[in-house]
């Protein structure tokens, strides 16, 4: 694995591994010793990937794991729109690799889509790091870890997923799509540019976003469901769904669009 030029230019510096747990939890440990970042951590293998909620990622070898370790000195609030600074960097990244232009999609709040099915996922986790000073006592250190199927997906899963390797031939390794990758995360990051530029995230972020005006279903936490329309996302980053009751914006939930549950019962043998 090798960064790309721009982010070595930046002072980002890898931690390449043949195998860990998982790359967001050596991250976590390297911010316990003191690391602030930025350092990318990439493994050939995770025996123990996480997604969102804590569910397991299959890390299949070939596919790509990574995570990075940054630290922009903000506001612990502002620490969740780096999801969407990392939506933005991946999609632009893949693209440039793979010209697959609109059949990738970004998908509320942290996946990448192909051809509808999950292609590649962004877990984000902060770490309250005290800093003594009175006015701003926390800072937040994030890790945030990318996953992106470059050779095979998983099945049996309760939503469709895809793999680069099924676009056709001549799709780029997990090596390939690095260096692209951390390039696209410093370009991101400077039109994020701390928070202030978050409306610009937001923006480009809307502009691939998958099943905007049509219908969705999330699922919420004690079993609850809203279902409507996706409207939009609003300058908190939150889902805004549109309801027979109203707008409803959502701060987390499973999503599940139309095309989804198409896919899904398609695969079940449910629908012919």
């Amino acid at each position: 694995m090798e960064l790309g030029r721009e982010a070595r230019a930046r002072g980002v510096r890898l931690l390449s591994l043949d195998e860990v747990d998982s790359t967001n939890d050596e991250g976590k440990r390297f911010v316990a010793e003191g690391e602030r970042g930025p350092l990318w951590i990439v493994a050939g293998r995770q025996t123990h990937g996480r997604g969102r909620l804590g569910r397991q990622w299959v890390s299949t070898p070939g596919n790509l794991h990574a995570s990075l370790v940054l630290s922009g000195g903000s506001h612990p609030s502002l620490a969740p729109q780096l999801g969407f600074v990392a939506g933005v960097a991946l999609i632009d990244a893949v693209r440039r690799v793979t010209g697959l232009g609109e059949r990738l999609a970004l998908k509320w709040p942290n996946d990448l889509l192909l051809d509808g099915g999950k292609l590649a996922g962004v877990l984000l986790e902060g770490v309250p790091i005290a800093t003594g000073d009175p006015r701003a006592p926390h800072e937040c250190i994030v890790v945030i870890g990318i996953g992106v199927n470059c050779v095979s997906a998983p099945r049996g899963l309760p939503y469709p997923a895809r793999a680069l390797s099924e676009a056709g031939s001549g799709a780029p390794t997990a090596e390939e799509l690095f260096a692209p990758l951390t390039d696209a995360f410093v370009a991101a990051l400077d039109l994020w540019a701390g928070g202030d530029g978050f409306a610009a995230i937001r923006e480009k972020w809307l502009e691939s976003a998958a099943g905007l005006g049509q219908p969705v279903r999330v699922l919420l936490a004690r079993d609850e469901e809203v279902r409507g329309s996706f409207l939009t996302i609003d300058a908190r980053g939150r889902m805004v769904v549109a309801t027979a009751e109203g707008e409803r914006v959502v701060d987390a939930g499973d999503v599940f669009l139309a095309h989804d549950e198409s896919i899904v019962l398609e695969q079940s043998g449910l629908r012919s």
